[in-house]
């Protein structure tokens, strides 16, 4: 077998969280205490040689490394501290970008030396936004009482569509569709270069009613059930964690498309419904309680990674801390300026709210290229393990 290492990944990988690699001396204690690795698919063995030998092309191409949930198992088991978990998290930052669409965005957010870029970008183009709406001022008590930041943008008389909304999607809706192209080139190109891996046969493919039945579904299912994750035996409070902040998710997307559908459909009919929601509205509650899930999920995860770290189990590196840090912004300065709001102090509510903005802005930009694109590649190589044990890859 001929082996030519590309000497550059290594590089990269070692500087991403995975520089105990060389440490490792292929002694399967990693494979015997993960629980997804197999008789033919020593997991994460496997993966632990073909870091050293700098094989970028089987390991961006191996589905096994976006099913790892970084449970720690095989890290806090390790007799040479070779902490098979970071490397494996350091694979799937280096895939991140190079999946990522366009390539220079998905390079920005590898390095905490871009932390300015990264957010002075979202910051600039929303108060440019703010300036060209015409509505660049702190209203006053009674106006903040009666619209709260349903008019940051300001306010038109023409009926069909509000002036706030109007200026939030323009900058929104392209961020939210750079991401999703982006993340759907990359999905298709990992999908592609896992199929060629694998050698599967191509010549007989699903529906999109049978793939979406037989192998989109079930992942969905399993990711919300967090199967994998009650089978870790060490760092049990990750769950505690990622089930909080994935309800808070879907929890705040159902709001925002209710919050939409009221001021945007139904306020068109009803005037009363532009009014912010009283506290007693059954989305108002749905809203506050995710968005204290959201607080409580981020907070055990940097609680548990912290504890990682003094224990010397994890590298810090900005690839997991800066997920960490913008959930929890999203977090703050969501709730932040709802209890502005509530305060009666519009000065201050609409800079918080301007950061929220950033923040949300930054959540949606960022995704395919930060540990958030998990959401995407982590499905997509669930789908594909079902996959490739279907007859129609065999």
């Amino acid at each position: 077998m001929n082996v030519q290492p590309d000497l550059e990944f290594i590089k990269t990988l070692k500087q991403a969280g995975g520089d105990t690699m060389k440490k490792c001396y292929q002694c399967a204690t990693c494979s015997v205490a993960c629980p997804l690795s197999t008789d033919d698919k020593p997991f994460p063995r496997k993966e632990m040689i073909w870091s050293q030998w700098g094989m970028k092309e089987n390991l961006i191409a191996d589905p096994d490394v976006f099913l790892c949930h970084q449970c720690g198992d095989c890290t806090e088991m390790c007799p040479r501290g070779a902490k098979p978990g970071e490397v494996l998290g350091a694979i799937r930052s280096y895939a991140y970008t190079f999946y990522g669409w366009p390539s220079g965005l998905a390079k920005l957010c590898t390095s905490a030396k871009n932390l300015p870029i990264l957010i002075g970008i979202p910051a600039v183009i929303i108060l440019i936004m703010w300036f060209l709406s015409g509505a660049m001022h702190i209203p006053s008590s009674e106006e903040f009482a009666s619209h709260g930041y349903q008019q940051f943008f300001g306010h038109w008389d023409f009926k069909w569509y509000a002036k706030n909304i109007f200026f939030i999607v323009a900058f929104m809706v392209p961020a939210a569709g750079i991401a999703a192209f982006s993340a759907f080139m990359g999905v298709r190109k990992m999908w592609k270069s896992m199929s060629d891996n694998a050698s599967l046969n191509t010549e007989f493919k699903p529906s999109i009613k049978q793939f979406a039945t037989d192998f989109l579904w079930p992942s969905i299912v399993e990711t919300v059930q967090h199967g994998r994750f009650k089978e870790c035996t060490v760092n049990t409070d990750r769950v505690k964690g990622h089930l909080p902040l994935m309800f808070a998710f879907i929890g705040l997307f159902i709001v925002t498309c209710w919050s939409l559908l009221k001021n945007d459909v139904l306020g068109l009919f009803w005037t009363s419904l532009h009014a912010p929601m009283s506290l007693i509205d059954p989305f108002k509650i749905v809203a506050n309680i995710s968005a204290i899930a959201l607080l409580y999920g981020i907070w055990v995860l940097w609680k548990s990674r912290t504890d990682m770290e003094k224990r010397g189990k994890a590298s810090k590196t900005f690839y997991d801390w800066f997920l960490i840090w913008e959930i929890l912004a999203v977090g703050v300065t969501g709730l932040g300026a709802e209890l502005l709001r509530w305060a009666g102090l519009p000065a201050l509510g609409y800079i918080v709210y301007y950061l929220h903005l950033v923040s949300v802005m930054m959540l949606f930009l960022y995704m395919p290229y930060t540990k958030f694109a998990h959401i995407v590649f982590r499905t997509t190589a669930m789908c594909f393990e079902k996959y490739r044990e279907s007859a129609f890859a065999k």
